[in-house]
């Protein structure tokens, strides 16, 4: 019994076992992105399954991450991490999650993290208010979930809606 449960353990270890491996992401706090934009998390939409951490890096001084009051999936804890240090997140609920550096909230820098397939908080992150250029960047964001899944969800149609509508552009031209 004993080499048959320690086997087990070791092809589990592996990755042989049932279950998959949970795995780390990072995201940088920047100044200036790749694309020229200011105050940014990059990358800003990150897909990821339940029980992915994800390390937000203060690459440049001054900034913080921490979760967007409305915008986290119902059970989920909001998490706050201090200004020029890393914070790791552990994200196991499904849904969406807003994330903002509050010294440059304002200045639109968010992110959106969407966890698993599911996104049962869609409706409450588009209501979400959001400052400033923060609310253009949010939109654009929320334009993007469920844009990788071929099968044209409704979550997928009705984020592109949302997101146009907040911009005030109109989603068919």
């Amino acid at each position: 019994m004993r080499t048959t449960l320690s086997t087990l353990a070791l092809l589990g270890t592996i990755g042989l076992g049932t279950g998959a491996q949970a795995e780390e992401h990072e995201v940088k706090m920047l100044n200036r992105g790749e694309d020229g934009q200011r105050m940014v998390f990059e990358p800003a939409h990150l897909k990821i399954e339940p029980g992915d951490t994800v390390n937000f890096v203060p690459t440049d001084k001054s900034h913080n991450a921490e979760s967007i009051l409305g915008m986290i999936p119902e059970g989920a804890e909001a998490f706050k991490g201090k200004i020029n240090q890393e914070v790791s997140i552990t994200f196991d609920e499904i849904g969406l999650y807003g994330v903002k550096c509050m010294p440059h909230y304002a200045m639109g820098m968010v992110a959106l993290i969407e966890v698993g397939d599911e996104l049962p908080n869609l409706d409450q992150a588009m209501e979400a208010k959001n400052p400033g250029q923060a609310a253009a960047r949010m939109a654009l964001l929320l334009n993007e979930v469920g844009q990788e899944d071929a099968s044209g969800s409704d979550a997928a149609d009705s984020g592109s809606t949302a997101a146009a509508d907040s911009t005030g552009e109109d989603a068919t031209e």
